[in-house]
């Protein structure tokens, strides 16, 4: 068939317009089959990256690959999101990002909530908060979120009081009353469940506390509630990625039945599901 160019231009113009939209589409499709189905995941060492072949399993139904990059402290899995190096961590609570953001200003978001894993303290010299001793030495985390987060919990438990005010990111010189003169020793969030035979007493975080060799259902003499808890945890992108097609494919592979049996399988209780 050949087209006369005699044709009425008014047809000739709807038949171009006809032809661009098609190509336009084309286009589109073509670009929607090549965008990336790979996603590299930053995540912390340990019991979490079974719970990511559970994720990664749940994904791949869909056509995403997930690729978890494993780090051994809290520092650089925000910095690799930001330099994009990953596209996405899950191991952070929001007190944490955004103290990670005022100190770096980084963009990065949360886009769906993992686990809550509450803050507890740890003792093997005594069985519990009422027989810690006049002048009991307790570890707590020496960064900002984690720390506060610490001496909420021994607040609530009556060890100390806190100023009004003080907020989860207290700090030691925003205790008030110390009725029983307890040592607050800061140290890194990883070596305070190390050291629990040096201490009376420490509060770390579950993971720590897992990694340490400490027995959350013997060994923690109290934890923090859950209720209205600020600490959950979730996976973060880059904010300019929190509306891409994938973040809700990965947040949804999370989410899922089989994870949630997984956290009963490998956690046991010391980490819930946040969702």
């Amino acid at each position: 068939m050949t087209f006369s160019t005699s044709a009425d231009p008014s047809r000739r113009r709807i038949l171009f317009a006809g032809l661009a939209v098609g190509a336009a589409l084309l286009a589109s499709g073509v670009a929607m089959a090549q965008e990336p189905q790979t996603v590299r995941v930053g995540i912390m060492a340990g019991e979490d990256e079974e719970i990511w072949k559970v994720v990664a399993s749940e994904a791949a139904k869909s056509g995403l690959t997930v690729e978890p990059v494993v780090f051994s402290d809290y520092v650089q899995p925000n910095e690799a999101l930001a330099n994009n190096e990953i596209q996405a961590n899950a191991f952070q609570h929001e007190p944490y990002l955004q103290a990670q953001i005022q100190q770096h200003g980084y963009e990065i978001v949360p886009a769906g909530y993992t686990l809550i894993a509450p803050i507890g303290l740890y003792s093997r010299k005594h069985a519990s908060v009422a027989e810690l001793p006049e002048g009991a030495t307790i570890g707590i985390p020496n960064d900002p979120s984690n720390g506060g987060r610490a001496l909420n919990l021994l607040a609530d438990q009556g060890i100390i009081k806190l100023r009004e005010g003080a907020g989860i990111l207290a700090t030691a010189l925003d205790v008030s009353e110390n009725p029983k003169n307890v040592q607050i020793q800061e140290l890194d969030a990883g070596i305070v469940g190390r050291s629990i035979d040096d201490l009376d007493a420490g509060v770390v975080n579950t993971d720590w506390a897992l990694k340490s060799g400490l027995d959350p259902q013997k060994e923690r003499i109290a934890q923090e509630g859950l209720e209205n808890n600020p600490y959950r945890n979730f996976i973060a992108v880059r904010a300019e990625d929190k509306d891409k097609p994938w973040v809700k494919t990965l947040v949804s592979a999370y989410q899922s039945e089989p994870v949630r049996a997984a956290f009963e399988t490998i956690y046991k209780g010391s980490i819930l599901p946040a969702w």
